[in-house]
């Protein structure tokens, strides 16, 4: 099987993610915002592509992200939650500048209120 039937096996969201990946890629100096968004949860990680490493992760699976949610939410409320606890844990660590990979997915509801509550948090993309 060649690279061009390979590809075509794949799903659209992940043709998209290996066309952006080919582009975008982590730093020390500008690591990697990569988002995963599921049916039920969103994650958010800064990557330094350069050795591979998650320098910092936030997700809705984390007790300490679930305190922050009001009673009744929507998905999106809950984005924007992550966002804002995955860029001030980024600036604790003094990372100000990331890339921003939104996963193949479309920047459109809960993947733009990640990445906006992440702008809000300090981070700049």
């Amino acid at each position: 099987m060649g690279k061009y039937e390979y590809k075509r096996t794949l799903s659209p969201r992940k043709r998209r993610h290996l066309r952006v990946r080919a582009k975008v890629s982590g730093t020390p100096e500008r690591p990697r915002l990569n988002v995963f968004r599921s049916n039920e949860h969103i994650y958010a990680q800064v990557i330094d592509d350069t050795v591979g490493h998650t320098l910092v992760a936030a997700s809705t699976l984390e007790k300490a992200v679930r305190e922050r949610f009001p009673e009744e939410h929507p998905k999106v409320v809950e984005a924007r939650i992550v966002g804002m606890v995955v860029g001030e844990r980024a600036r604790e660590k003094g990372i100000t500048r990331v890339v921003f990979d939104r996963g193949g997915y479309k920047y459109h509801g809960r993947v733009r209120a990640l990445a906006e509550a992440a702008r809000e948090a300090g981070l700049e993309f």
